[in-house]
């Protein structure tokens, strides 16, 4: 990144450069609700350090680069309430490994981001602080969950932003707001201090505007950590040089589900798509299409499992363990009233979903088939990754929809998340890059899937995407200066 660079020589400090961040911050939360908390003493704190480790001759990746963190992702000394009331006043203990990679790397934490309550949602509408707006058009959706780290990226408030990822929740806002989004394969990135919603598929990743920048943050974040039983310890693949590396000669799958996807493909991103597979033959690569056959069944096996998982996580908010207290009349009347009150309606949804799913009579024929269909996906991918190198796919079937259009209809919030949710499922590494724009000037974004550790060829041909479809160019109406 040029402004690590900058401070890295001296020619700003990091504190000049958190000051204005801040700023910024302050804009991007009144206009768009994008940030739930801010400390202004902490991140000048953390800038001034940065100063003293440069002068003292460290040479720092990230050196000065503020950054936002969604808030179900652990900062020390920072309220972790992950979008809900009834982690209200919950100030967390110690960093996420995630997060304190970057710190260490000379990033500056400005505040904690807005989210959909746990992560669960498509739209950041179930925050119970209120919704996130668009800096494309604050009459839409950023998309979610992880909209409010999207917001803070496109409204240029922070250039980095990171997220968690459990059915798209990061590359989903990416392509909502005209980002780079990624979630890495499942355990390259620690999830340690991520406060869990189903953790066979939760995952940290970053918002960026570029895919140099987004390679950068990957180097930090990536790496084996004993905090984390289900991290990897396998040597983390290089991707710095990768983005320039192109496409000639690649194997590129165009997938062949995408066009019969169930409510079909927006008229604008069906254009991208075929825009950007063009672009991809014209560098060079060799473009096919490739059948996962499964995918289309990936929706109601994700909301399966990963309900079922976060009705297991989440009954630890009892108000005895966890979660704001309330009412102590009994014990059902503890746990009724806590969980009552603290919980928003969606939560309430999948947990119940979720119980229902493992409940006895029932678990073999909801959550065991749901689990062996996993399964029989992951084999799907593997079998397409034996003819193709990676798989071009839209990242969400339509462009950002308005705030309140779905929010009545769960199934269609949820088809929100048809191509994002199958990588998921399969622990597969994936990258939403922007592609272009639909005829009202929304952005459209595009997602490579790939096989495991192949993060260095998706962000190769993230840049590739880039470079042809002119995002860089572009900067959201609602930018803040």
């Amino acid at each position: 990144m040029a402004l690590a660079d900058a401070v890295g020589t001296g020619r700003v400090t990091a504190r000049a450069v958190a000051e204005e961040s801040l700023v910024r911050t302050g804009k991007a939360q009144e206009a768009f609700g994008a940030f739930l908390s801010m400390n202004a003493a902490l991140t000048l704190g953390e800038a001034e350090e940065v100063d003293r480790r440069v002068n003292a001759g460290e040479q720092l990746p990230l050196a000065g680069v503020p950054f936002a963190v969604k808030d179900n992702i652990n900062v020390a000394g920072r309220p972790s309430t992950a979008g809900s009331k009834i982690l209200a006043g919950f100030v967390a203990p110690d960093h996420a490994t995630c997060v304190a990679r970057l710190v260490q790397a000379g990033a500056v934490v400005v505040g904690k981001t807005n989210c959909d309550e746990f992560g669960m949602g498509s739209s950041n509408e179930n925050s119970a602080y209120g919704p996130v707006k668009n800096p494309w058009d604050p009459a839409r959706v950023p998309g979610g969950s992880s909209g409010g780290s999207a917001a803070a990226v496109a409204a240029r408030a922070v250039p980095l932003a990171v997220g968690t990822d459990t059915g798209g929740s990061v590359r989903q806002p990416a392509a909502f707001c005209g980002l780079v989004g990624w979630k890495p394969t499942y355990g390259r990135v620690s999830r340690y201090g991520l406060i869990a919603f189903a953790s066979s598929f939760d995952q940290a990743g970053a918002l960026t505007r570029s895919v140099d920048e987004a390679a950068r943050a990957f180097a930090v974040m990536a790496g084996a950590d004993p905090r984390d039983s289900t991290a990897l310890a396998t040597p983390v693949p290089d991707v710095l040089a990768a983005p320039g590396r192109g496409a000639r000669g690649v194997r590129i799958g165009l997938l062949a589900e995408a066009s019969s996807a169930e409510g079909g493909l927006h008229e604008d991103v069906k254009a991208s798509f075929e825009k950007a597979a063009a672009a991809f033959r014209a560098a060079g690569a060799l473009v096919t299409t490739v059948s996962v056959p499964r995918v289309t069944l990936a929706v109601p096996v994700y909301y399966l499992t990963a309900t079922a998982e976060a009705s297991s996580n989440l009954a630890r908010f009892d108000g005895v363990r966890y979660g704001a207290r309330r009412g102590e009349a009994s014990l059902a009347g503890l746990y009724r009233e806590t969980r009552s009150a603290g919980f928003g309606p969606e939560v309430k949804r999948r947990i119940l979903l979720g119980t229902f799913a493992l409940s006895a009579g029932y678990h073999d024929a909801y959550y065991g088939r749901a689990q062996r269909v996993r399964a029989l996906l992951s084999r799907d991918f593997a079998a397409a990754f034996r003819g193709v190198d990676a798989i071009l796919c839209p990242t969400s079937p339509e462009p950002a929809f308005e705030l309140g259009a779905k929010t009545d209809d769960p199934l269609a919030m949820y088809l929100a998340d048809v191509f994002t949710v199958p990588p998921s499922l399969a622990g597969l590494p994936a990258v939403s890059v922007p592609s272009g724009f639909s005829r009202d000037w929304l952005p459209i974004g595009m997602q490579l899937i790939g096989p495991g550790d192949s993060e260095p060829l998706l962000f190769a041909l993230a840049r590739v995407l880039e470079d042809a479809s002119g995002a860089l160019a572009r900067r959201a109406p609602g930018a803040v200066s």
